[in-house]
């Protein structure tokens, strides 16, 4: 007869990511928190009252935003707790895609600024 593979507790026990107990899960929260609070602070009192410009920032919010989607993939979709070559693959990845889409919007201006308007 066939064997049929069950799974039990015994078997797969859940410590395979044992580094997020309720506790970290809590703390990335208050980071992600703290950096969502940062961004409407510079949204809703430093950009208007002009305390810095526009540009600086919007720098300051891909910064951030990097930051967050940082600590969201490695904690909460699990890439911390994953093979050093995964998160390569998927760092080199996420590297070349930033990278292309600079290169478009750097060209993009540029043909903005010197081809002429019809």
């Amino acid at each position: 007869m066939s064997e049929h593979h069950i799974n039990t507790t015994e078997e797969h026990g859940h410590d395979d990511h044992g580094g997020m107990t309720v506790g970290k899960i809590w703390k990335v929260f208050g980071i992600l928190l703290l950096i969502t609070v940062i961004e409407f602070i510079i949204a809703l009192w430093a950009i208007p009252h002009h305390h810095i410009t526009q540009q600086v920032g919007n720098y300051i919010y891909i910064g951030l935003t990097l930051l967050k989607a940082f600590y969201i993939v490695a904690y909460f979709m699990h890439l911390k707790f994953e093979k050093l070559g995964l998160q390569l693959v998927l760092t080199v990845s996420f590297v070349f895609i930033i990278y292309f889409i600079a290169l478009m919007l750097i060209e993009g201006n540029y043909l903005n600024a010197h081809m002429p308007q019809a």
